[in-house]
């Protein structure tokens, strides 16, 4: 009996452990990246886990550059117009894949995932054809464009699965009042969908937050540049030397909102990510 106790605490011991390890090796980084950005440029090379002259100088001076304020603003402007579009287009595709039968929808659906699955280096050169053809280079509707074609394909695929678990007696009393599609859309079901809505429309934002590829083969001029092109470009006194502690503080002022919205919304997209696991 006391050598099973003991097998007991050592197997729970040994998982807490594990657990604090996996903690341990995903939180550091970001601890060092805040510790950094608070860090000196002279004391940024000793090893050590607090700072000993913490300093607010690296954000001042991130935040005095235009450019980076400009970035900001850019990248505001596209993930947010491409979280409305995203959806805007989803919501309707997926009331037409998920309640409207017809013949091959179900290969549709599967066509608009497989998009997906194409990496960004592949459709580069492409994609900057077509954006130079539609006079969208450098400017913010051709990172707009790029950005839907990648999140629209997963938005449309939640959605739909969401939609396909609405009670079909709401879209038959709805139709028998005399509702159209879009009034049944906006009035019947899009109140039920927040949760799929804001784990697509989070996610939709978090990867047009963070787009670096794009950023930067799509623009030229710091007018138009978004955040973590803006952040690579960051320079120093000189030209052999990286600005580590600004480059950091930048990055934490860019991810703070996002651990933000994550947590505020956590529930949400977890709800959102699951509609459709299980049929009721």
């Amino acid at each position: 009996m006391t050598s099973r106790r003991l097998s007991k605490l050592a197997a729970r011991a040994g998982f807490w452990l594990l657990v604090a390890l996996i903690v341990v090796i995903a939180v550091f980084p970001f601890y060092y990246a805040i510790k950094t950005s608070f860090t000196p440029s002279g004391d940024l090379f000793r090893v050590e886990l607090w700072p000993t002259r913490a300093t607010l100088a690296n954000y001042v001076q991130i935040f005095s550059q235009r450019s980076f304020l400009q970035a900001i603003f850019n990248s505001i402007l596209v993930a947010t117009s491409v979280v409305f579009i995203a959806l805007l287009l989803g919501i309707t595709a997926s009331y037409a894949l998920g309640r409207v039968r017809f013949r091959g929808r179900t290969t549709v659906l599967l066509v608009i995932l497989g998009v997906s699955m194409f990496p960004q280096v592949a459709v580069l050169s492409g994609l900057f054809e077509v954006i130079r053809a539609l006079n969208l280079y450098n400017n913010p509707g051709g990172l707009i464009l790029s950005y839907t074609i990648f999140t629209l394909p997963f938005t449309v695929w939640v959605l739909t699965t969401f939609m396909r678990q609405l009670p079909m007696e709401l879209e038959e009393a709805a139709i028998m009042d005399g509702a159209t599609p879009w009034v049944t859309i906006t009035k019947v079901f899009l109140p039920l969908m927040w949760p799929a809505m804001a784990t697509t429309g989070l996610l939709a934002f978090i990867a047009a937050w963070n787009e670096f590829l794009f950023a930067l083969t799509f623009t030229l001029t710091d007018s138009q540049r978004t955040v973590p092109v803006a952040i690579a470009l960051l320079s120093g006194g000189s030209a052999y030397e990286l600005p580590w502690a600004p480059i950091m503080a930048a990055s934490v002022v860019v991810t703070v909102p996002l651990v933000v919205l994550v947590i505020i919304f956590q529930r949400r997209i977890v709800s959102g990510l699951t509609a459709g696991a299980v049929k009721g």
